[in-house]
């Protein structure tokens, strides 16, 4: 496996600049060709390339970074999947608590609170014996302060947009309208932290403090230079644009049902994690069965160099390698035999091992890989056919650790299995 690794990064590897946006579109097309969006591949592609380098990071120790993580992708019914698009800023599934709340705000300041704002009720448990009417109707009128006193120091920090995975009750929405903030109930935790993040806000789960009093602190706001509500679809949408921790983006796919949504969703998210392998480790190689039918070639020739029982699980190995392409071939409908064959003479000649008449080989021949729609095999690197390199390092290293996890199993228990019902007759 090693050997394996160090061929294929000395080999058949090729450097990607990230302003070259041509190998960038080779990458997202290779990834999304065989899936269900094939048929609008050069839409697609379009937009996760400009949704990836949209979200381009440095971090604190120089790493350039493009994390996936920063593009939110929101599932919308209606249209075809061509309408799909690209959103600079991160889009919210949800909508004001009141229509009575600004569609925008400017200068943003964002409280994100995982704790409800509806009115203080006594806990479960707690009994409180009352002679006088008078004395009920304070205790219920405090229950509705301590609330109030609540979001006025939300409000008196600057906050003037409140999300909250919890509820928001009636009395609390007059508070936000007559401060003219916006406020959004039931926000899912995982956009929380998104938003955070991007805001350089911080999530609050209580306001209480160690004296036993309550407190916000302004420092636990988020920043970003807008926010407003915009409707797609059947539903509201509220969009982040600006934010000070970090650029995002959001990708809103349109579909005619859930199901295709959902395939168009795993489509739209393998090519955006492909292009950020490539971008952020550097290298790309040849698809088509290209690496895996170079790499056996090599394995052949490494195996007969030594002497020992080893020469066998090499060249077995070298083998296994070539299910990749023949399985590729069968997909298409083709010989795979008879195309695997060529594929591998091609090859042959690449490493030196097959020379033409002036004794030479052809190294450019290393780029090769098999063409499904012609049932030849062509230049694959320079056809567009590629894919990040670290994934195709990590797939071989991760499939050969579970072959010997499986072979190191000596035992075996079967449960034995329940008799038929003529049996139990008998």
């Amino acid at each position: 496996m090693q050997e394996s690794v160090k061929f294929i990064q000395e080999h058949l590897t090729s450097r990607v600049d990230a302003n070259n946006r041509e190998v960038l579109m080779n990458v997202a097309t290779t990834t999304i060709s065989s899936k269900l969006i094939g048929t609008e591949t050069a839409h697609f592609a379009d937009l996760v390339v400009r949704a990836i380098l949209s979200v381009k990071m440095i971090t604190e120790r120089g790493d350039v970074k493009y994390p996936v993580s920063s593009i939110n992708i929101i599932k919308t019914h209606g249209k075809s999947m061509r309408e799909s698009s690209l959103v600079e800023g991160y889009a919210l599934k949800a909508g004001r608590a009141a229509q009575g709340m600004p569609q925008c705000v400017k200068n943003a300041k964002v409280a994100l609170l995982d704790f409800n704002l509806r009115q203080h009720r006594m806990q479960l448990g707690v009994q409180i014996q009352v002679d006088n009417p008078e004395e009920l109707e304070k205790i219920r009128q405090k229950e509705k302060d301590i609330t109030a006193a609540k979001i006025q120091k939300i409000l008196a920090s600057g906050a003037n947009v409140i999300l909250t995975t919890q509820g928001i009750d009636d009395m609390a929405m007059k508070y936000f309208v007559e401060a003219g903030a916006i406020a959004v109930r039931r926000v899912d935790r995982k956009d929380l932290r998104r938003i955070a993040k991007i805001t350089e806000g911080t999530v609050v789960l209580t306001m209480a403090t160690l004296d036993g009093d309550e407190k916000f602190d302004a420092s636990c706001l988020g920043t970003c230079e807008e926010v407003y509500e915009e409707r797609i679809g059947d539903w509201d949408h509220l969009m982040f644009k600006g934010c000070k921790g970090g650029k995002a983006a959001t990708v809103i796919l349109r579909g005619a049902n859930e199901y295709m949504l959902d395939e168009v969703d795993r489509s739209v998210h393998d090519a955006l994690c492909a292009v950020s392998r490539a971008l952020e480790y550097t290298h790309v190689c040849p698809g088509g069965g290209a690496v895996e039918t170079s790499l056996s070639v090599y394995l052949e020739n490494f195996a007969r160099t030594l002497g020992s029982r080893e020469q066998l699980a090499i060249a077995a190995f070298a083998e296994a390698l070539l299910i990749i392409p023949k399985t590729l071939a069968v997909n298409a409908a083709l010989d795979a035999t008879e195309l695997v064959a060529r594929l591998r003479a091609v090859h042959a000649k690449a490493q030196g091992q097959l020379l033409d008449a002036a004794g030479n080989g052809d190294e450019e021949l290393k780029w090769h890989g098999l063409d499904l729609t012609s049932g030849k095999t062509r230049n694959n690197m320079a056809a567009g056919v590629i894919e990040a390199a670290v994934s195709k390092t990590k797939a071989l290293r991760f499939a050969t650790e579970a072959a010997v996890t499986i072979l190191r199993i000596d035992d075996l228990i079967k449960i034995a299995p329940e008799p038929e019902r003529g049996q139990q007759d008998d």
